[in-house]
């Protein structure tokens, strides 16, 4: 079993910049690739990023490539989302989730989830 926390999750105006912080423990965090989704009010939930267990493969979403960094640290069991230039339809709910395999762009293939952490961008 794998427990995820998300935080860093905050009102922000347009053009601005946080970082979210994804906290695994329960299992050895760093054999697994991480993803990044977030969920808007009424869309389905979508694949931001994903990084690799050793952090050298990455994947982003076209909508935040060139913005949106992950990164993880295996040693303090934490990924990382750096956010810039952030915009009002990047406001979402933000989750963090494990795979216990390589990287991948679809949700139902991961196996544990955070309970998510808010983002709010105003215009």
């Amino acid at each position: 079993q794998v427990h995820l926390v998300e935080s860093g999750g905050q009102l922000v105006q347009a053009g601005g910049s946080l970082r979210l912080s994804c906290t695994a423990s329960g299992r050895t965090f760093s054999s697994y690739a991480m993803g990044w989704f977030r969920q808007a009010p009424g869309k389905e939930r979508e694949f931001v990023a994903t990084i690799g267990w050793n952090g050298v493969i990455k994947y982003y979403a076209d909508s935040v490539k060139g913005r949106f960094t992950i990164s993880r640290d295996n040693a303090k069991n934490t990924v990382y989302l750096q956010m810039n230039s952030l915009k009002p339809e990047d406001t979402a709910v933000y989750y963090c989730a494990v795979r216990t395999a390589v990287t991948s762009r679809d949700r139902y293939e991961y196996d544990y989830w955070g309970q998510g952490t808010q983002v709010t961008v105003s215009s």
